[in-house]
């Protein structure tokens, strides 16, 4: 059949026949990684080597497991210190091409073996899931790359190709009887989306379809009072020195008061590990609802602090983050999950660590809304209930702050060097 061939898998009663994977030839390209900002080095210039394995054939309504293998990384691990056993994790993205287009969404586990000073990085493989919509040849490049070492201090090495990198894999997508409209969403590893095909083709959120759900009723009336949101899968990038990233489920619901409505937004269990033993009170979430529709602007929500202390390593719940949303339009309004702020406070400066979502996310609620007297339309912001402090980072002033104090509690000053990404934001919340 192709170079690739069949491999027979012989059985009791009969023959089973299973194509083998797509056999990808090495790719190669030049690339620039950007060291953490707290090293203070410049750039490094180097070339990555990857191999994309992904079906050679699939169906229309596969979803198939496309691996990206690191055979060469663009840098050494600097002659500055060793990294640990299982520190290491990268993130990446594939570009999608071809019948479909978007992007794929890759992600390795924290797997290596330690990594001495002055050596090749290793980095485990990062996998994604591919939704096949559409029939036709599709080809899947290796693009930008993202390295998180989270000792003795978690930080990003952001390294992006300085070339148009050649096709990794194609895989030849056949009709299977279903049909599919042209479009539809490519979903990676049910955390994040890119669109795929031609036309009208919408973009959602990982791990289903879920839609806007209607908050009924006119906004100022009687009637209805209660409306639940929609749960919507959200991937959140984190600036350091916070984790590189949280995957979780949001939901926003709201409830009537007056004409405006008291939000609740709850996320998913477990969305974190601790970073340290944490006593209570030490951490915080907020979040900017973003609105919608008829309405603009965001919704500041808060939850209470841990009540009670955290272990280290342990998954944190984050508590419900509460906010009274005002509408500033007349009609049908959407609300959809924003920046999630992790704020932590033991005492003098807090940190700050502002957690951006990544790619489109779909609306958790839909309500009718009148427009009220300060509502949030034309600029303004609603406000959190309660809300004094812990308010959103829009920038990475507070980050820069909280690591320069990291160092100065430290009581030492790490000079990082090369593409290598260690330092960990928890060395203060451990001291």
């Amino acid at each position: 059949m192709s170079a690739a061939g069949v491999a027979l898998m012989l059985g009791g009663a009969g023959i089973l026949l299973a194509a083998a994977p797509a056999q990808a030839a090495e790719v190669s390209f030049k690339t620039e990684c950007i060291p953490p900002a707290i090293s203070g080095m410049p750039p490094v210039q180097g070339t990555t080597k990857v191999q994309i394995t992904a079906p050679a054939e699939a169906k229309v309504g596969d979803e198939v497991e496309v691996v990206w293998k690191t055979v060469e990384a663009a840098s050494k691990n600097p002659d500055v210190l060793d990294l640990e056993k299982d520190t290491v994790k990268p993130t990446g993205v594939i570009k999608v091409g071809g019948a479909a287009s978007g992007t794929l969404t890759m992600e390795g586990p924290r797997q290596n073996p330690p990594i001495p000073k002055n050596s090749p990085m290793i980095l485990p493989d990062m996998k994604g899931k591919l939704k096949l919509e559409k029939a036709g040849e599709i080809t899947l490049t290796p693009d930008k790359y993202n390295i998180n070492v989270s000792k003795p201090m978690s930080t990003d090495t952001k390294c992006s190709p300085k070339e148009t990198p050649a096709v990794g894999a194609t895989i030849k997508v056949t009709d299977g009887g279903g049909g599919t409209d042209s479009g539809g969403t490519t979903t990676t590893g049910g955390n994040s989306t890119t669109t795929s095909g031609g036309g009208n083709a919408s973009t959602t959120s990982g791990g289903g379809n879920a839609s806007t759900t209607s908050g009924g009723g006119g906004g100022g009336g009687g009637g209805q009072s209660d409306f639940p949101g929609k749960e919507v899968a959200v991937q959140f990038a984190c600036q350091s020195p916070g984790p590189a990233n949280i995957t979780s489920k949001v939901t926003i619901n709201a409830k009537r008061n007056g004409g405006g409505y008291d939000l609740t937004v709850r996320t998913a269990k477990g969305v974190m590990d601790s970073p340290a033993p944490l006593p209570a009170g030490a951490l915080k979430p907020s979040m900017a609802v973003k609105l919608g529709g008829s309405d603009s602007g965001t919704v500041k929500v808060e939850g209470p602090a841990n009540s009670a202390p955290l272990e280290q390593g342990k998954p944190v719940d984050l508590p419900d983050m509460k906010g009274t949303y005002k509408p500033g339009a007349t009609g049908k309004s959407t609300l959809s999950p924003g920046t999630l702020t992790i704020t932590v406070n033991l005492g003098g400066s807090p940190i700050v660590i502002p957690c951006q979502v990544k790619g489109s996310v779909q609306a958790s609620l839909e309500l009718d809304t009148t427009q009220q007297p300060g509502g949030a339309a034309g600029g303004g912001d609603a406000t959190a209930g309660g809300g004094s402090g812990g308010g959103l980072a829009d920038t990475g002033a507070e980050d820069e702050g909280a690591l320069r104090a990291l160092a100065l509690v430290a009581g030492t000053v790490i000079l990082l060097g090369g593409a290598v990404f260690t330092f960990t934001p928890w060395a203060r919340l451990r001291r």
